[in-house]
């Protein structure tokens, strides 16, 4: 890949060590001093709305696309950079290549695709440059008292593990309503009542009643009425409160199983090694 023909790999599929799909090529980084491919950009995320940096260095051109030797992880979770002013600074490149595992100087260099059909580099990388060499047989990236894989450490890894944490969220689960109506019931009361009759009675004439038995005519034809009364049952009606009735809440609880998947990291040593770790 030299400076006349790197435009011919945009749009072609960048691979990743292991041999994985990682998106699309979509840009050539040159370097400022040497117009060699330093930094290619691949398109990566949901529908490749994401467009990652990986260093051109070590990139191997083969039939079907262009592979490197990192990871599709690696790729993935790159720094973020700016480049709407269509170049890269100092600090940015540095930033890129400590993601990848690689030492950074400001010296400038040669790097890129080398020429020639296996478009292998030759390990060193533009104005960034690096410490090391590239591996040709493995196409990794090597250099005395460098982690291959991460920012320079001392001499032990770290072995990480996800966790689970797992708390509780206020969701609506339903709602009840207080609604009143109306229903109608026959009801029966028994009610006393009074009425008058009419009671024919005799009383014999005496001195006490003689005056007014003798006021009218010796003999005469006359009528006599007496009015009579009686009382009915009326009915009326009258609302008044009976009780009250209101809408609350109350908190039950209840166990809930929740699954999910985990990440754990695993350390194993290569080679002739007395491993003296405890079981995990």
């Amino acid at each position: 890949m030299n400076t006349n023909d790197h435009g011919r790999f945009i749009g072609q599929t960048l691979y990743s060590s292991d041999n994985e799909k990682i998106g699309k090529i979509g840009q050539v980084f040159l370097d400022d001093d040497t117009d060699r491919p330093e930094f290619l950009t691949v398109n990566t995320g949901l529908f490749g709305m994401n467009e990652s940096f990986v260093p051109a260095a070590d990139a191997n051109v083969t039939g079907d696309g262009v592979r490197v030797p990192f990871t599709k992880d690696q790729v993935k979770d790159a720094p973020n950079v700016d480049v709407d002013s269509g170049h890269l600074d100092q600090s940015e490149e540095r930033r890129l290549y400590e993601h990848y595992g690689m030492t950074y100087s400001e010296r400038s260099s040669d790097s890129g695709f080398a020429d020639g059909d296996t478009g292998l580099a030759t390990g060193t990388t533009g104005t960034a440059g690096t410490a090391g060499t590239a591996d040709t047989t493995t196409g990794t990236f090597t250099g005395e008292g460098h982690d291959t894989s991460g920012p320079n450490t001392d001499d032990a890894m770290t072995r990480s593990e996800e966790r689970l944490d797992v708390g509780t969220t206020s969701q609506e689960a339903g709602r009840a309503r207080l609604r009143k109506y109306v229903t109608t019931e026959q009801e029966t009361v028994t009610v006393p009542v009074k009425k008058e009759r009419a009671v024919l009675e005799t009383e014999p004439v005496t001195g006490e009643n003689r005056d007014d038995a003798l006021s009218g005519p010796a003999i005469s034809e006359e009528e006599h009425e007496v009015v009579l009364t009686e009382e009915r049952a009326v009915v009326g009606k009258t609302a008044e409160p009976v009780e009250r009735v209101k809408l609350g809440t109350e908190t039950v609880t209840d166990e809930e199983t929740v699954t999910e998947e985990v990440r754990k990291e695993h350390i194993e040593a290569e080679g002739d090694v007395d491993d003296r770790r405890g079981t995990r």
